[in-house]
């Protein structure tokens, strides 16, 4: 799949940082959940040019300095092309089954704040000194440095101070919906930019949805139906062109496809995203 979508000209290949299938709660249910930092080392090394990137981790689970130091390797596997997508953790059911404390809110974007700092440091800086309530760093090395002069972190988000955050130590946003809910997590964000004094034009926007091509109007209103309804981009080509095009309007860069509704099998999901490079992408002007 890396092979065939950077063949193809996509931009990012993104992997989701979890252990198992969400339920919304700490029941379990079975499905393959491969482990994102064994993943991505392998599509760095296949690929040429497309970007690769945590979508994201959770500082719930991963130590700051874990995190720098694997980015940092991932960027020279790739020649630069690694970007680290982080939030503060949600999953409620990996945390339990694994004995991960999933504190309250506020304590857990506490937490991702130290830890964005020291993430930031780490990759930037020769050594590293941080003493906050859950982090204490020691004139800590990352050796090697990256590649990229300042690689990359992205911030996946929307609630207000975890936008204030990103905002301030982050170079990138992401969030998820459809155009309508989207456009609700851009005036979060360009509020809190403008709250921490920064222009929200400098930061690289992603946003995903889940996308089901298909003229089948029963397949479209069962898309939009479920849970994932205002997540969900379902129709013709026609309408997914147009989709995409308030994306542009509401000032996106980047349009992340995940595969879950592409296809039952790798080799369908493969020719869906053919098909989207082929029919959907050249109407879109960005």
């Amino acid at each position: 799949m890396a092979r065939a979508v950077d063949s193809l000209g996509y931009y990012g290949f993104w992997f989701a940082d979890h252990y198992m299938p969400n339920t919304g709660s700490e029941d379990l249910e079975p499905g393959d959940v491969h482990e994102v930092w064994s993943v991505l080392p392998a599509v760095a090394a296949v690929t040429e040019s497309i970007r690769v990137g945590s979508l994201v981790s959770p500082t719930s689970v991963h130590h700051p300095a874990m995190l720098a130091n694997r980015a940092a390797t991932l960027d020279h596997i790739s020649h630069g092309r690694m970007v680290l997508g982080l939030g503060a953790g949600w999953q409620i059911n990996e945390h339990k089954v694994y004995g991960i404390p999933l504190e309250p809110p506020k304590e857990r974007v506490d937490r991702f704040e130290e830890a964005i700092q020291i993430i930031r440091s780490l990759l930037d800086e020769d050594r590293t000194t941080f003493q906050g309530a859950y982090y204490t760093i020691t004139d800590a090395p990352s050796d090697p440095s990256p590649v990229q002069p300042t690689l990359p972190i992205l911030v996946g988000t929307g609630g207000p101070r975890m936008c204030r955050i990103t905002a301030r130590h982050a170079q990138e946003w992401n969030t998820w919906g459809a155009p309508e809910m989207a456009a609700g997590a851009v005036e979060t964000f360009t509020s809190a930019c403008e709250k921490v004094g920064v222009d929200p034009a400098t930061k690289h926007t992603s946003v995903q949805a889940l996308f089901v091509l298909t003229d089948d109007q029963e397949r479209i209103d069962k898309a939009l139906a479920g849970p994932m309804g205002n997540r969900s981009l379902a129709g013709s080509d026609d309408h997914i062109i147009d989709a995409i095009g308030q994306y542009e309007e509401l000032g996106f860069d980047e349009v992340i496809v995940p595969d879950f509704t592409l296809g039952k099998t790798a080799d369908e999901r493969r020719d869906t995203y053919a098909r989207i490079m082929a029919d959907i992408v050249p109407n879109y002007s960005g």
